[in-house]
This record gives structure tokens, sequence and C-alpha cells, in this order.
């Protein structure tokens, strides 16, 4: 989406227009869905985080900065929803009139092998986090500190230290992740 389109569309979300809102939010769909299901390992849990999400995104669009991208915030949130749920938190399901327009997640395509898909769910949350947005839904690092509310100095710093800890899981020599 252009940015000048984007833009225009935040502002008529932000001043009450659910049809731009909706708009807004159809490109993230695919991603903020992927990164939930990766986050959750659950189709449900994950589409019940997706729509939390997005109402939550909703409440809470006055608070995204103008001129800031909406993806990589509405991802963010979309993060922090997941971590709550895998917290153990108490949430509570809301139902979209349109929820079965989300596109069906591939259980098993998340990651390519059972043996890294288990080593990722092993690294702590925020090591997880920032190698899904960025190697799994290959958002650049800049969306993704956007995303994780750091700098993108520290995104490589959990990207860096993540991989450090798969390399033994998966027998992957050095790697180091430069931008």
């Amino acid at each position: 989406m252009e940015d000048r389109a984007e833009q225009a569309l935040i502002a008529r979300a932000k001043a009450g227009d659910p049809i731009a809102y909706e708009r807004l939010l159809e490109p993230a769909i695919r991603s903020a869905t992927r990164l939930a299901f990766a986050m959750l390992h659950d189709r449900s849990e994950a589409e019940d985080a997706f729509q939390e999400s997005a109402l939550r995104a909703w409440r809470r669009l006055q608070n995204l900065r103008d001129g800031s991208p909406f993806q990589p915030w509405f991802i963010g949130i979309v993060a922090n929803q997941c971590r709550e749920i895998r917290r153990g938190k108490w949430w509570h399901l809301v139902r979209l009139p349109d929820a079965n327009a989300l596109p069906r997640i591939d259980d098993a395509a998340w990651f390519e092998g059972e043996d890294l898909r288990r080593a990722v769910m092993r690294l702590p949350y925020d090591q997880r986090v920032a190698i899904l947005l960025h190697f799994h839904l290959d958002m650049p690092l800049s969306d993704v500190a956007i995303a994780l509310g750091i700098s993108q100095a520290g995104v490589k710093t959990r990207i860096n230290r993540a991989l450090k800890r798969l390399r033994p899981a998966m027998g992957v020599s050095e790697v180091r992740v430069n931008g």
C-alpha cells in the first residue's frame, strides 16, 4: 500500500471510519494469522488471537503515531496477544462477523521440519517472536523493530542470540544477521 494512501486510511480510521480500518487490516491478515499460528501452534487459538488483536487495534488506533506504518504496529499487537495467551492469562473470545473470511493456516508448513519447529518453540519469547517475524513472515528488520517496539540493533541482537541457541539443535554452522 502506498504510504500516502495508507496514511489517508489511517486518518479516516482514526476518525471512526470502519471501512477504512478494514482496508488497513486486509493486507495484514495473512501475516498476522501466520505469526499467531507459529507462536501458538493451535489454529483455533491463532484465529482467536487475530480477532482479539483486530479489536484491540481498533480501540487503540489513536496510539498509532502519525506517519507510522499500520502493519508493523498491528503485528506487534498480535505478538503481544499471543504472549498473553501463552502465559495462560484469562482472555475472552470475540467473534467478528466475517471470521470465516480468515485465510486457512497450513498447520505443517509454518516451518520446514519438526526439529526446527520444536527448537523455535523452546526459544524465549523475545527471541522467538523476532525470528518468526523476520524469517517466517519475511519482515524487514526495520518493521520487526517497529512491531516489537525496540531498535533495529535490538532486533539483530535477539535474532543472533536465537540463532546461536538454534545452531546446536539444527547442526548449523555460524550465521550472523547484519542487515
